[in-house]
């Protein structure tokens, strides 16, 4: 018996120890200065991706609201968007958009992934693993490399020039993008937490900068 319980005992801190956190970053306010800018492990010259999140927002159908933004000289190449009435919309170095009238996101933590295939165009969203139906934009089209990538402000210009009233506020993490198309059952694990992957562009589990106003916590998960 003295034998099990030393056992007991010491594989208890050894479980404690094994306990994953993940990195999650606070936008307290509406700002022209808070965000967050994420270092990409590849160019994201795309002809297919998926970028995932997990994301929290009180700003409830108040105003637009962005939620990715990445950049190069002249276009905004990749930007996903909360707009004013609610609808998530993404837009790939155009005026044209692609939108989906879909559950507002809110104060309750909303795992979001949108996915795009250059092929064929097939442009989908994802809520908590819960598919929206499939739309076609910008067959053909690719992302182009050599930009900045942030979270919580959109880019006007190359150097920044952030607008406050189109800033995050809220809570973000588990910002991660591939290359491909992920399937429906991994993103539905992703979301879950069944999965662990992390993206092959960009990886949430590595460094990034933060500026002075946003907080960053260590969420145990």
């Amino acid at each position: 018996m003295r034998f099990l319980c030393v056992l007991f005992l010491t594989a208890v801190p050894a479980a404690l120890a094994a306990i994953a956190t993940m990195k999650s970053v606070v936008f307290p306010r509406e700002t022209n200065t808070d965000r967050v800018e994420l270092a990409p492990l590849q160019p994201l010259n795309l002809r297919a991706f998926t970028l995932c999140m997990r994301v929290a927002t009180e700003l409830t159908g108040q105003r637009e609201v962005i939620l990715f933004a990445y950049r190069t000289q002249y276009y905004d190449e990749l930007n996903l968007w909360r707009e004013a009435g609610g609808r998530l919309s993404l837009y790939l170095s155009s005026s044209e958009v692609v939108a989906f009238n879909v559950p507002q996101l809110g104060a309750l933590e909303t795992h979001l992934c949108v996915t795009w295939d250059s092929s064929t165009g097939a442009t989908a969203l994802f809520m908590d693993g819960r598919k929206s139906l499939t739309k076609i934009y910008r067959q053909g089209h690719s992302v182009r490399s050599g930009g900045k990538v942030v979270i919580g402000q959109d880019f006007d210009s190359y150097e920044g020039d952030f607008d406050a009233s189109q800033s995050f506020v809220g809570e973000m993490s588990d910002v991660n993008l591939w290359d491909s198309v992920l399937s429906e059952s991994t993103i539905q694990d992703l979301s879950s937490g069944k999965a662990t992957s992390v993206g092959n562009v960009l990886d949430w589990g590595k460094e990034f900068k933060a500026s002075v106003g946003v907080v960053i916590l260590n969420r145990e998960l």
